[in-house]
């Protein structure tokens, strides 16, 4: 038996910010699959819960008119994978929240509640920090956009209101058009495993597939919060592909710009390691992907 307060099934969004407005005690549930350990841990503990679960507008993936990729916040992370416009568009992002936990989670646990939990070992969270993906959040005072790389405040924490509804995230086509990207996900075991560390790389090839237009890199338990580094993204523009120096000198610049810590998980010297490996690992596979031909 889980330790709550009360339980109210919310039948729209508004509908779900009224009663957070009324109750001051009550926080969200969706699929439940990080708020429920909280409570069985007694961190969260008799509370009142308002859920969103069942809310069909804030489920599913479209593209809007205006080529951005909308995200419902309440699509499972198995819709995401299996998702036509996913796989078409960003299948990286498909493949990273299929690392989440086991089938059971990915068929319950929502892209909104991984990213609005805050932390930093979100499996989604720098795919989406690579993607520069808009928070859409609904509350008493009507809607905001949030960039996601704005959106993280500390371990576990972020910018939404108790009192505001994350509804979906927006991709712009910017950010997947003429890209290709990769997700490595660093673990003690293969399957069910929280990340040790997480290393999300996109690239844009020039026409001929030869030369690094643009590149984006991003982390997960780097730091406190989701990262990206953004000047080792800048010295790796313009290079070659098979510039075998400039591939290892983008993981040698990504140590300057993180700030891993010892857990009972890993070292922080060990994620140290980790980071310099995985993003020469991840940018070699999605220049690949992206038809490249590298000698690394």
């Amino acid at each position: 038996m889980f330790d709550i307060k009360s339980f109210y099934e919310a039948k729209s969004v508004e509908d779900a910010i009224n009663a957070l407005v009324k109750d001051p005690d009550a926080e969200i549930i969706s699929g439940g699959t990080d708020v429920l350990i909280r409570v069985r841990e007694g961190k969260d503990a008799g509370r009142s819960v308002v859920s969103i679960h069942n809310i069909e507008e804030l489920k599913g993936v479209k593209l809007l008119e205006n080529g951005d990729l909308w995200i419902g916040a309440g699509t499972s992370f198995s819709h995401i994978t299996n998702d036509p416009l996913i796989q078409r568009y960003i299948p990286m992002l498909g493949e990273a929240v299929d690392m989440v936990g086991g089938p059971q989670i990915r068929n319950t646990g929502t892209i909104g509640g991984n990213i609005c939990n805050g932390a930093t070992s979100a499996d989604s969270a720098s795919t989406m920090w690579t993607l520069e993906a808009d928070v859409v959040l609904e509350g008493p005072d009507g809607r905001r956009i949030v960039p996601v790389c704005e959106f993280y405040t500390g371990p576990g924490r972020t910018v939404r209101d108790r009192c505001e509804v994350c509804t979906c995230f927006l991709i712009h086509p910017e950010s997947y058009v003429g890209w290709t990207g990769h997700y490595m996900k660093y673990g003690k075991r293969k399957a069910m495993e929280i990340a040790t560390l997480g290393c999300a790389v996109r690239v844009k090839l020039s026409e001929d597939k030869k030369r690094i237009e643009d590149v984006r890199l991003g982390y997960g338990v780097a730091g406190p919060t989701p990262l990206r580094c953004r000047k080792a993204e800048e010295a790796l523009k313009g290079c070659e592909v098979t510039d075998s120096e400039a591939i290892l000198e983008f993981g040698r610049d990504a140590l300057t710009e993180v700030n891993p810590r010892s857990s009972w998980r890993a070292s922080k010297e060990f994620r140290l390691q980790l980071i310099e490996e995985l993003s020469k690992r991840a940018l070699v596979e999605a220049i690949k992907i992206a038809g490249g031909k590298v000698n690394a």
